[in-house]
């Protein structure tokens, strides 16, 4: 039976492990966008995950959903994350960044622009701003020239991240975030070729996942999806045949990876699973909320025909998540109340297990 310590060939890259460290926002990037030395620390305390995935990392200006995050649209945000990639190899790991564009959530105050996104409908609930959280704005309707455009930005996000040294970029297709905005039955109220009909729902992402594989190659791209995931307000309506056409055009891009959370029932995911030729990562734990995914659920999942297992949450309090797994070692619980309040206290400050030493 396979195991989360058996090694993995992702494309070019030999994985010792099938722990991937899911994306998770931190939100400790510099003015500007800028990747820190502290960010290239946190993730070289985690390479011995089989694959790191970075938070979060915007496309564009207008991509940027929350404040504190990094970018990859500039060539000073493009330099900066070279200590991360550096550190992250120089300690044996392999890391892709995450390329998230928040299409309509987001905050005139988080970056000065009115957000947009497919229809002029706003999220439910509230957004982080830079003076706390505020009601999501109505999103201005991306007009149909301009569409192609936003699926462009991920592609030279991709490129830049590449130049950067990550061994590959993830679109964030997942969560809420723009492409699943245009996948969605109430976000996207669409009447041009982007919306409607499944297939035209499923173009953004396609066309956005195509622009990548032709720009950085397909084994250095990959992307993660949530079907039926509610957050943000979004909804699908025809999970099942939506998910289905969306993946059938996927396979046919002979990515990296397929990267699927948990937020829908089994039985569509094991169709998922049955459609996908290439690695599948599944991610078991809740997007939201305080539970993680556990070695139970790991092993439930690779039993099932997972490739890979991300881990968030426990990645956090538990630098050596993978030796604490290896040898059932107890994991160290994360203060919550840390995620995102900036500095090193609940970034930095996790230790290794410490072994007892006996007299």
């Amino acid at each position: 039976m396979t195991t989360l310590f058996d090694n993995h060939q992702l494309g070019p890259l030999p994985l010792p492990n099938r722990l991937v460290m899911a994306p998770m926002t931190r939100v400790r990037a510099a003015a500007g966008g800028l990747a820190t030395p502290e960010m290239a620390t946190y993730y070289a305390q985690r390479a011995t995950a089989g694959l790191i995935v970075s938070e979060g990392v915007q496309p564009s200006l207008i991509g940027q959903s929350n404040p504190g995050t990094p970018g990859l649209h500039t060539a000073e945000q493009q330099e900066s994350w070279r200590q991360v990639t550096a550190a992250v190899h120089a300690n044996g790991g392999r890391i892709f960044a995450q390329i998230m564009h928040g299409g309509r959530v987001s905050h005139p105050s988080t970056n000065g622009l009115q957000p947009a996104g497919p229809s002029a409908v706003p999220a439910v609930g509230e957004v982080f701003t830079p003076t706390g959280r505020q009601p999501a704005p109505i999103p201005r309707s991306m007009t149909t020239a301009e569409v192609p455009d936003h699926a462009r930005s991920y592609a030279e996000a991709a490129r830049r991240g590449v130049d950067a040294g990550f061994d590959g970029v993830e679109l964030h297709g997942a969560n809420g975030y723009l492409i699943q905005q245009f996948l969605s039955s109430n976000a996207n109220l669409r009447t041009d070729r982007y919306g409607g009909s499944i297939a035209n729902r499923i173009r953004f992402a396609v066309e956005a996942v195509t622009q990548t594989v032709d720009t950085i190659g397909a084994d250095r791209t990959g992307i993660r999806l949530s079907p039926g995931a509610t957050i943000w307000g979004v909804e699908e309506y025809d999970v099942l045949p939506l998910y289905t056409e969306l993946v059938q055009e996927l396979a046919r891009l002979d990515l990296a990876y397929l990267h699927l959370e948990v937020t829908t029932d089994a039985e569509t995911l094991l169709t998922l699973r049955n459609l996908w030729p290439n690695t599948l990562i599944i991610n078991p734990g809740p997007p939201l909320g305080p539970g993680q995914t556990t070695p139970a659920d790991a092993e439930t999942w690779l039993r099932q025909g997972a490739d890979l297992i991300s881990f968030g949450r426990a990645f956090i309090a538990n630098p050596d998540l993978v030796e604490r797994l290896r040898n059932h070692l107890p994991l160290t619980p994360a203060d919550e109340s840390t995620y995102f309040e900036g500095g090193t206290r609940g970034y930095l400050t996790y230790p290794p297990y410490h072994y007892a030493t006996s007299a």
